[in-house]
């Protein structure tokens, strides 16, 4: 039996693009896993206190984060909703981060060697290369160095772009585009969870 960890980070609990993918995703798993073991964290809903020198001092010994980074050491995959807010990741994300992130117990680059990692990383508009706000993106950026470079993890994106468009009169030309990186997002959460399914049930 495979163990999901999912977190979502997205403020709002409805309407949010990252969740619905996420969510998305998790149906496609256990359809595929039945049996499979989802273990979920909602950030917003019960944000994690900043890293503070008592945690830091204490590292494992600390009973939150030893309790955080059990969770991430059991799963056979995880999945992180991680909306775009100020170019950047939500301070919530960060958080869960500082916490789990243990010098001297679990951050090695062989720690999660080949633990697939999915990030749904959405955005209001589009940070892709080639753009004009390619040089803003701290998102996939961030969490490729943190997750590969710590854990030595498997990190795949899942993108859903321009979401802000149907609701900006401004952005209403690139309508076309977000509905096309919103399916392209769906599709692409389902195959990868299907395969994943499939992979860790084996």
């Amino acid at each position: 039996m495979a163990t999901l960890l999912h977190i979502d980070s997205a403020v709002f609990p409805q309407g949010s693009a990252s969740r619905d993918v996420t969510a998305a995703f998790v149906k496609s798993w256990l359809e595929a896993h039945p049996e499979g073991e989802v273990v979920y964290r909602d950030l917003a809903a019960n944000p994690l206190p900043h890293l503070d020198i008592t945690a830091v001092s204490a590292g494992a010994d600390d009973a939150l984060r030893s309790e955080l980074a059990a969770e991430l050491a059991a799963a056979d995959a995880v999945l992180i909703g991680a909306p775009m807010y100020n170019f950047t990741i939500p301070s919530t994300l960060k958080a869960w981060l500082d916490q789990v992130i243990i010098v001297g117990h679990n951050a090695g680059p062989g720690v999660s060697a080949g633990v697939p990692i999915t990030v749904v990383a959405s955005r209001g508009g589009s940070y892709a290369p080639g753009t004009p706000r390619e040089d803003f993106e701290f998102v996939q950026n961030y969490l490729e160095k943190v997750l590969n470079g710590m854990f030595g993890a498997e990190v795949d994106f899942i993108v859903p772009e321009m979401t802000l468009a149907p609701m900006k009169p401004e952005m209403a030309e690139f309508i076309p585009l977000a509905e096309a990186s919103r399916t392209k997002a769906f599709e692409e959460a389902e195959q990868k969870a299907k395969e994943l399914a499939t992979r860790l049930a084996a």
